[in-house]
């Protein structure tokens, strides 16, 4: 069933099968804004191999950062440790461990790698969301002297993504080729995932591979109050061998000296808003949450492709677990792509239950909030709203 896109109120009567009316000056559409918004539930974007390869770099919001640009908390003397940790971590990772590229070894070309180093090959940056993890990985990335091609940058949901498409041997025969590899949200959300990325870094280890992590929740935790079986929890044990720990304390700075996130605004001003953005999409939030069912999480990203602004109508409590999975990796790909977000309905912050959010998955219901919470700030420009 396709998704049902808003139309602004006019007067007179439109037959389902005339197109979409034109607003009245009174809406002040901008020039360009002469036709309907586009629709996320329109789009099934099907993502071949060699993109998810090529895009394995800082996304559009961090492309940018540096360490200079990374402005510790003065009462969190962590982050300022943090950054001297990783400039120096940065420092030892010249040259690369094959002298190939990971483009060439993705079709099997390529020299052996040079035998890895004793002792971790990785740091891990620990903390809560918002205290500026990110923006740190990717300064890393930035800051390793390396050429792009042999460094690669994504989330854990990217990495086992790609995984699926490669396969396990040729994803070992790409990656080894890198000098650096970085990892972004690494959560671990099922016992086989677990696995998975355990044996990958093990053989990427093996290779050389230097590597590096962001996630809220210390190596040895990953998985706590998710599964109890003996198996997961060994190949916890394992693969925090691999990392340094640094802790990061601080406040989600997306708040800090920040106002509150903007109340939710009417379903006939967001749509009126859509209609006079350009590039903008449109959708009914019950809508968009069935459509993500149909569409596999690592085709998000395209899914966004060339969005200036997500409008929202009838935002509601996400009904199920695995809905609000999916919404999560939605959030991470706008926050990424800064794609701003407006809506209707109830504010972010009742999006999950009470029960989800003191639940396993509770890090990534709150990291989804805060992200989304920052969107939505960003669409007030849109609105003319502060």
């Amino acid at each position: 069933m396709p998704c049902s896109v808003p139309r602004p109120v006019v007067s007179g009567s439109v037959s389902s099968s005339s197109p979409a009316p034109r607003l009245t000056s009174a809406v002040r559409l901008a020039p360009a804004a002469d036709a309907a918004p586009l629709s996320l539930c329109a789009r099934e974007p099907h993502v071949p191999a060699d993109r998810l390869v090529a895009e394995m770099v800082p996304p559009p919001r961090f492309d940018a950062v540096r360490f200079d640009t990374y402005i510790p908390d003065p009462n969190q003397p962590s982050q300022t440790e943090a950054v001297r940790v990783l400039e120096g971590f940065a420092a030892g990772l010249g040259g690369a461990p094959g002298g190939d590229s990971g483009r060439r070894r993705l079709f099997g070309f390529g020299k052996p790698a040079k035998p890895a180093p004793a002792g971790p090959r990785g740091v891990y940056l620990d903390g809560g969301y918002g205290v500026g993890k990110t923006h740190l990985l990717a300064s890393l990335w930035h800051a390793a002297p390396a050429e792009p091609a042999l460094k690669a940058f994504g989330t854990f949901v990217e990495l086992t993504n790609l995984v699926g498409a490669l396969g396990f041997q040729q994803t070992v025969r790409t990656l080894s080729g890198h000098r650096l590899l970085c990892i972004d949200e690494f959560e671990l959300d099922d016992p086989g995932d677990t696995v998975l990325v355990s044996t990958l870094l093990g053989k990427l280890v093996e290779a050389g591979v230097a590597l590096a992590a962001t996630s809220n929740t210390l190596p040895g935790k990953l998985g706590e109050g998710r599964f109890a079986a003996a198996d997961f929890l060994r190949e916890i044990q394992g693969l925090s061998a691999h990392f340094r720990a640094l802790r990061i304390d601080g406040e989600d700075y997306r708040h800090r000296g920040l106002p509150q996130a903007p109340p939710p605004y009417t379903d006939e001003l967001v749509t009126k808003t859509a209609y006079a953005t350009e590039g903008a999409s449109l959708d009914g939030f019950a809508d968009l949450l069935e459509h993500l069912a149909k569409v596999h999480p690592s085709r998000y990203g395209a899914l966004t492709d060339g969005l200036t602004a997500v409008c929202l109508t009838g935002v509601r409590p996400v009904p199920d677990q695995s809905t609000a999975l999916r919404l999560v990796v939605l959030a991470d790909r706008l926050y990424d792509r800064e794609v701003p977000v407006l809506a209707s309905g109830l504010p972010f912050d009742q999006l999950f239950s009470e029960e989800m959010l003191k639940g396993g998955y509770r890090k990534k219901y709150f990291r989804a909030i805060s992200r989304l919470t920052a969107l939505a700030r960003d669409a007030g420009r849109l609105t003319g709203t502060p």
